[in-house]
């Protein structure tokens, strides 16, 4: 009975990387699937989160406040004022000017490592284009791209089993997930198991889960590409940056391409790495990569990961530079 959904699951590992090579896609569901472990246990652990019944504010277990005593209003003169101002900038403004510098410090430096290694809905929606390939024979539902991968499999009836069960189950816990930042985790699954919800609760859930499926389903990397505040961040940052993670492309050793077009398919972003041009929708996953490793050989791959400006658009192959698309 388990058989066909068994193979699924097997297929899907072995597909996406989970196999014991430690090539860069396999190091990348490592780090996807970490982040999204610690992404569960922030609101669980009171590391960072929001309590609206309680309206406190919880930072690495502790409640965080403004720092002011009871009976700060009664000092009016101009020495309490400052001292108010002075508290509430330092415990309420600055920390948040820390979190938000936190984008585009990775992006100056990583250009969009955060997107391709650790994002959440990234990993959901390589998920996604994983499944619909298996399902429909390509990565979107809508058409199907130039440098669509070729997938050989025909039996599609556990994938389809595959992809109702994450449909349910991936959305409901990421709904109490989230939910869990702003209500505390133990009621949101207390409700749960006693299924009796508050409206605030039942409202984070059901809100969450609608959200999770549409942008899974119909919009995909549409959303990284020109909605995502974190990303274009990123890639502000990362574009300007001199020193950035980027992908390079070895133009010393470009008669050995073989033109498999391997990299090409492996990008699900659908750019063309081989332009040997920086492109605002990469996000140094590495897939191309890995792609070129296993056609000219581990090791011996055009394609890499680096920092800084070593590659120059204008030294790429003409036959490449001119790439607009596969035909």
């Amino acid at each position: 009975m388990f058989g066909p959904v068994y193979d699924a699951y097997h297929s899907l590992f072995h597909d996406m990387g989970y196999y014991y090579t430690m090539k860069l896609t396999a190091c990348r569901r490592i780090s996807q699937l970490s982040f999204i472990i610690v992404i569960f246990l922030i609101p669980l652990l009171d590391l960072f989160r929001y309590d609206t019944t309680t309206k406190e504010f919880f930072l690495l277990g502790h409640a965080w406040g403004l720092g002011l005593k009871e009976g700060f209003a009664a000092d009016q003169t101009a020495i309490g004022a400052l001292h108010i101002a002075a508290q509430f900038f330092m415990n309420a403004i600055l920390p948040w000017l820390v979190f938000l510098a936190v984008f585009p410090v990775l992006g100056y430096v990583g250009g969009r490592f955060f997107c391709g290694w650790l994002c959440p809905e990234g990993a959901l929606f390589e998920l996604a284009d994983f499944l619909t390939l298996k399902l429909l024979g390509r990565r979107s539902l809508f058409s199907k791209k130039p440098n669509e991968p070729v997938d050989d499999q025909h039996r599609k009836l556990p994938y389809a089993l595959l992809a109702i069960l994450t449909l349910v189950v991936i959305p409901l816990l990421g709904g109490v997930t989230l939910t869990g930042y702003l209500i505390a985790p133990k009621t949101i699954w207390h409700q749960i198991v006693t299924w009796d919800f508050t409206f605030g609760v039942k409202a984070g859930l059901i809100g969450v889960s609608i959200y999770m499926i549409i942008t899974s389903v119909l919009v995909c990397h549409v959303l990284c590409k020109f909605v995502c505040a974190a990303g274009l961040m990123q890639m502000l940052f990362g574009w300007v940056s001199p020193v950035s993670l980027r992908l390079k492309f070895d133009v010393a050793r470009k008669s050995s391409c073989t033109d498999c077009r391997g990299c090409d398919r492996a990008c699900f972003m659908n750019i063309t790495p081989r332009k040997n041009k920086r492109d605002i929708s990469c996000v140094n996953c590495g897939a191309c990569v890995d792609a070129c490793n296993e056609e000219l050989g581990n090791g011996n791959g055009l394609l890499r990961l680096g920092f800084g400006k070593d590659t120059d658009v204008q030294q790429a192959p003409a036959r490449f530079r001119n790439l607009s698309g596969l035909q």
